[in-house]
C-alpha cells in the first residue's frame, strides 16, 4: 500500500536530501563519528543509504523495502559491524523523518484530521519496523551461515587424513578427543577410507596424552570399522600414560592394528616395502 500523500512527500524530501543528512548527523551522536570508517571498511555509504530507506519508506512498495532490507543484514554481517551501531542510526533516520515531516505540514499549513495522522504514522513506522525486522533476521542468517561453514572447517581441520601415496594415508591426531570429536573422528575417517580407497591408515597418536574410557572404546570400533572396509590401521606414537590406561582397562590394539613406536617408523617401513 502506497504512503498516504507519497509523491509529495518523495518531492519534497528529494529537495530537502542535504538538509536531511545534516540534521540526521546531529541526531546520531554515536554513530557520525564512524561514518568514515564503515565506508572504508564495509564500502557502505550510510548518507546514501539512509535517503534510500527515507525513500522506501514514504514512497516504494514493500518488497523493495524488504530487499534492500536484505542486502544491507547481509553486508554489515559479512564485514562484522556493530549492530548497536545500526539500530542507533535507524532510529535517528526515523527521528529526523518525523521531525520533517512535521516541518513540511507547518509549511503547507495543513490542518490534517486526526485519522490521517494515525494512518500516516502506522504506515511510516511500520515499514522502518519492517526494515529492522528483515535486516536483523538477515544478518543472523548470515551469520548462522559463517558460523556452520567455520564449524565444517574445523571438524574437516581436526581430522586432515593427508594421503601419502594412493593406498597409504597419516590421520595425525592432536588435542582432547572427547566424545563429540570422536563422533567427528569416526565419521569423517570412514568417509575418506571409503572416497580415496586408502588401504593403509596410519593414527599417529603421539599428540594425545589422554584419553576417556568410552573415547578409547569408541577409537576402537573406528578401528574395526575401517578393517571392515578393508582399510588396515597403524596406530604410531601411543605414550606411556595412554598405554598404562589401555592395559587396565583390558583392551589391546593387537588384534586390530599394527603398532609403532613412531610415525617416522612406520612411514619408514611402509614407504620402503611397500
Amino acid at each position: 500500500m502506497k504512503l498516504v500523500m507519497d509523491k509529495e512527500y518523495i518531492e519534497y524530501f528529494e529537495e530537502t536530501r542535504m538538509k536531511f543528512q545534516e540534521e540526521l548527523l546531529r541526531e546520531a551522536v554515536n554513530v557520525r563519528t564512524k561514518i568514515n570508517d564503515i565506508l572504508v571498511i564495509g564500502n557502505i555509504n550510510l548518507l546514501e543509504n539512509a535517503h534510500k530507506l527515507v525513500m522506501f519508506t514514504i514512497g516504494e512498495e514493500k518488497g523493495q523495502l524488504e530487499d534492500f532490507a536484505r542486502v544491507e543484514g547481509i553486508s554489515w554481517a559479512s564485514h562484522n559491524l556493530t549492530l548497536a551501531f545500526k539500530l542507533e542510526w535507524v532510529q535517528a533516520i526515523r527521528r529526523t523523518l518525523w521531525r520533517f515531516l512535521k516541518i513540511y505540514d507547518e509549511n503547507k499549513e495543513f490542518q490534517h484530521p486526526f485519522e490521517f495522522f494515525y494512518q500516516l504514522e502506522r504506515q511510516v513506522n511500520d515499514r522502518i519496523d519492517q526494515f529492522l525486522n528483515v535486516f536483523f533476521l538477515s544478518y543472523s542468517d548470515y551469520k548462522d551461515q559463517l558460523i556452520e561453514a567455520q564449524r565444517q572447517l574445523v571438524e574437516n581441520l581436526s581430522v586432515p587424513v593427508i594421503p601419502i601415496t594412493q593406498k597409504i594415508c597419516v590421520l595425525p591426531l592432536i588435542g582432547e578427543i572427547d566424545m563429540i570429536r570422536v563422533h567427528t573422528i569416526e565419521e569423517k575417517t570412514l568417509m575418506e577410507i571409503g572416497r580415496l580407497r586408502i588401504q593403509s591408515l596410519i593414527m599417529d597418536l603421539s599428540g594425545i596424552a589422554q584419553m576417556e574410557t568410552e573415547v578409547i572404546d569408541h577409537m576402537m570400533k573406528i578401528i574395526d570399522g575401517a578393517n571392515m572396509m578393508g582399510c588396515e590401521c597403524v596406530i604410531t606414537g601411543l605414550r606411556p600414560e595412554l598405554v598404562r590406561k589401555i592395559t587396565r582397562l583390558g583392551l589391546s590394539f593387537e588384534n586390530k592394528a599394527l603398532t609403532k613406536a613412531s610415525l617416522q617408523q612406520a612411514l619408514e617401513d611402509f614407504l620402503v616395502s611397500r
